[in-house]
């Protein structure tokens, strides 16, 4: 079944009568997955015509849209093949297109796409449809049932074609016939719809190792599909890359294919320089090719590790350590706490960590950096820490475009549809000294308070989505849970840090604004998981930026003080201090109520508590850090002795 193109009839056979050089020639608009293989094909009345002058224009019509565009290709510089074709698309079709779209830009429809004697300047975001200086359009949609109708009329259109005609859009592609009508079928990109033509003779480049560490060297293969005929095959191609520069590497840029071969390979030394600039990306790249040859696939984005990345003396969430990094605290900074308990307590760290005398609002924008430095995976400074899943990814691996896979972003631990601050600033990053004032009841603030987002895995980021932790979110299948100390800290600091948050027990509905579950949970992790050197780490740095701290962090027993069995009762520095300037054993709370965290523990250490009197009470063997019951142990006051093969360390312990 096909379905006839018009443009308004008369004034489409006047308009094809003064610019029929260039039309649509087929459209893939909805591919398998996550779109990365979508495409547009323009086809000219003659081969190798510039099409300087030129731009394409994409409108968006679905229901509810502007009517207007949302995407435009300035097409000067390019110029169409020996067939009269031009292929625009994603850098994974086949073959490669002369201009890349980036992934999953083109619209799956009703909308409509155009090509117009213009500049793409003259069609900013949200420009409207015009009829003036337009040379070709083709009105799509993936539905029989939708069509852009606002656009068809304002271009004088009267067919929209349904890509999804046979009920398998991902997979076929709309293609012009020699009559102007459209066919549904496979896609051809790169090939005549109906197969005529001359048959280009396909280059693939292939490069290994792929990724690459400096000093290593980089073989690039140039294979064609039949060999060489006439002259031999010279190949030129760049490497450059951002800041991946000709200093970066070395080695014959130029590849000769011999008449009668199909290959020929180069290799590039990629420099071991000294300076830790974080990994990088090299794009292999050709430019142009002798007629006769097409390129299968071109912009191949080889990784390449920097060896010169800085190892901290503090360990990942996974693999804590204690002590090492020291609180940045500043001098006076909590003793307006002392003595104060409830709602007098919870008052007087919300006048600290949201006065509006100090504080500073950042945007989102500025966000992206801070974690750069604050979520820094310690074992490798090129790298961030993502926290549910519990890995490291290359710094340069953010999600720019919609595809999470493989990517990190930004996760927001009180998600912004359940803190009313959604969007609330610019995604613009302005730098540490660009801020506003703020104040509790700034709420639109938390959307780029750092204290509560952290670098994450984009696919774990959507699947976590809004759900509450403890009752209802868990992390991924097989995590260690070492972050969950992180969560509730970061959850108790804006609960106290904006007007309107308030943490519940169990499920709320996810809808609503304002709260956040599971409080109980949250106490317990904040036990079980406690602030180590990682979290301290990016405590201090934020701070620099906002000059404000999560207290939390550098004092975890608060939480029960505030929000905990211990409301109402007075606090006291003299609870939790231990001396985290050192690597030897600690211990607190003390005085203790239900449990005691025990840290730095590098070796088996035995634990045995002792009553005044000289009677055991218990006895344990301890094997790394972490947390001791007192269930069963009766209020008083005991002797705790811990010993190891290096250490021992004997203190006086009240329970509580």
């Amino acid at each position: 079944m096909t379905y006839r193109f018009w443009m308004g009839l008369l004034f489409f056979s006047s308009l094809t009568a003064l610019h029929g050089q260039i039309v649509i020639n087929e459209l893939d608009a909805d591919t398998p997955g996550t779109d990365t293989r979508e495409f547009i094909e323009l086809k000219t009345a003659t081969p190798n015509m510039p099409l300087d002058g030129y731009c394409l224009v994409f409108f968006n019509g679905g229901s509810g849209a502007q009517n207007a565009s949302y995407y435009a290709i300035d097409l000067d510089g390019l110029t169409s093949d020996i067939n009269g074709l031009l292929l625009l698309g994603n850098a994974q079709v086949t073959p490669a297109p002369v201009f890349i779209i980036p992934n999953a830009t083109i619209q799956n429809g009703p909308d409509v796409v155009a090509i117009y004697q213009a500049n793409a300047s003259d069609f900013p975001l949200n420009s409207l449809a015009t009829t003036s200086n337009l040379i070709d359009a083709l009105a799509y949609s993936n539905a029989a049932t939708t069509q852009p109708s606002a656009l068809m009329t304002a271009l004088g259109l009267t067919v929209c074609v349904n890509e999804n005609q046979t009920q398998n859009a991902a997979n076929q592609s709309m293609q012009r016939n020699s009559n102007g009508t459209f066919s549904v079928t496979t896609p051809t990109p790169g090939v005549n719809n109906d197969g005529s033509g001359i048959i280009l003779n396909g280059i693939t480049i292939t490069a290994a190792p792929s990724p690459i560490t400096e000093g290593q060297t980089l073989q690039v293969t140039f294979t064609t599909n039949t060999a060489v005929t006439g002259s031999n095959l010279i190949i030129n191609f760049v490497l450059v890359n951002g800041n991946f520069t000709l200093l970066d590497y070395s080695g014959n840029q130029t590849v000769s294919i011999p008449v009668g071969s199909t290959s020929a390979s180069t290799a590039i030394l990629i420099v071991d320089d000294t300076a830790n600039e974080g990994d990088e990306e090299l794009l292999i790249k050709v430019n142009n090719v002798p007629s006769g040859y097409v390129l299968n696939n071109n912009s191949i984005v080889v990784r390449v590790n920097d060896n010169d990345f800085v190892v901290s003396p503090w360990g990942t969430p996974l693999n804590p350590t204690y002590g090492i990094v020291t609180p940045a605290i500043p001098n006076g900074y909590y003793d307006s706490l002392e003595g104060l308990s409830g709602n007098a307590l919870r008052q007087a760290l919300q006048d600290i960590i949201a006065n509006p005398a100090v504080v500073r609002a950042h945007s989102y924008g500025d966000v992206t950096d801070m974690l750069l430095e604050a979520d820094r995976n310690p074992q490798n400074s090129s790298q961030v820490w993502m926290m549910y899943v519990e890995s490291p990814r290359s710094k340069i691996d953010y999600q720019l475009g919609s595809s999470n896979i493989g990517v990190w972003n930004r996760e927001h631990i009180w998600p912004q549809s359940r803190g009313g601050f959604a969007d609330g600033t610019s995604s613009f990053s302005d730098g540490i000294d660009i801020w506003l004032p703020t104040g509790p009841d700034d709420i639109l603030a938390g959307h780029a308070d750092a204290h509560h987002i952290r670098a994450e895995d984009g696919a774990e980021n959507t699947l976590r989505s809004n759900r509450d932790y403890g009752s209802d979110y868990n992390g991924p299948t097989g995590n260690q849970g070492s972050w969950r100390g992180d969560v509730a800290r970061a959850l108790f600091y804006m609960a106290v840090r904006y007007n309107g948050l308030s943490l519940v027990n169990g499920n709320p509905v996810d809808s609503t604004v304002g709260q956040m579950g599971d409080l109980a949970s949250l106490l317990a992790w904040n036990q079980a998981d406690p602030a180590d050197d990682f979290e301290m780490h990016r405590n201090n740095y934020i701070a620099t930026w906002q000059q404000n701290r999560n207290p939390f962090i550098d004092y975890p027993l608060l939480a029960n003080y505030i929000f905990g069995p211990n409301f109402g009762q007075p606090w006291s520095f003299a609870l939790q201090n231990p001396d985290l300037s050192t690597t030897s054993l600690w211990v607190y709370p003390n005085p203790a109520n239900d449990w005691i965290q025990v840290q730095n523990i590098t070796e088996p250490t035995k634990g045995i508590l002792w009553d005044m009197s000289g009677k055991k009470i218990s006895e344990y063997t301890l094997v790394s850090s972490g947390s001791v019951s007192l269930e069963g142990i009766a209020p008083g006051l005991y002797i705790l002795q811990l010993q190891s093969e290096t250490q021992q360390k004997t203190i006086k312990l009240q329970v509580n």
